[in-house]
């Protein structure tokens, strides 16, 4: 009876294997055939053009101008300046007395450094007064 129930159960399984094959769809190796072009086709009209709507908040809000380039301005350069001090038919340059009394403070303070100097001429006593960092003495002086 085995014999039987397997050979039943292989018969079904051969069925069911060519009812399968027969619902399968076949495959066709024919090609479609091109649309042929139609060289007289309507051309298309363009779309109408549609409004925007703008809300109350993009119509509240400011509109961003570009600003102007700004443009590198060329600083001058200095002017070469000379200050001369005319006296008693002398001629005295103020760069030259300024770097006498520097010279001439550092000569004596060589451990302190200048902060500030101010230099004062007295040309009837041919001389140049100095004060630096705020002091004074009359040993602060230069010969013009």
């Amino acid at each position: 009876m085995a014999v039987k129930k397997n050979a039943v159960k292989e018969a079904e399984v051969k069925a069911e294997a060519v009812e399968v094959k027969e619902a399968a769809p076949k495959k066709t190796t024919a090609r479609k055939a091109a649309a042929p072009k139609n060289e007289t086709a309507p051309k298309k009209e363009a779309a109408p053009k549609t409004e925007t709507v703008t809300t109350a908040r993009e119509e509240a809000a400011p509109v961003k101008e570009k600003a102007p380039k700004k443009t590198a301005v060329k600083k001058a350069a200095a002017p070469e300046a000379t200050v001369y001090v005319e006296y008693a038919d002398k001629k005295v340059i103020a760069k030259e007395v300024l770097a006498a009394a520097v010279a001439s403070y550092k000569a004596a303070h060589a451990d302190t450094e200048i902060e500030t100097i101010e230099v004062y001429m007295k040309p009837e006593e041919n001389v140049a007064y100095y004060v630096v960092n705020g002091e004074g003495s009359s040993d602060y002086k230069v010969e013009l």
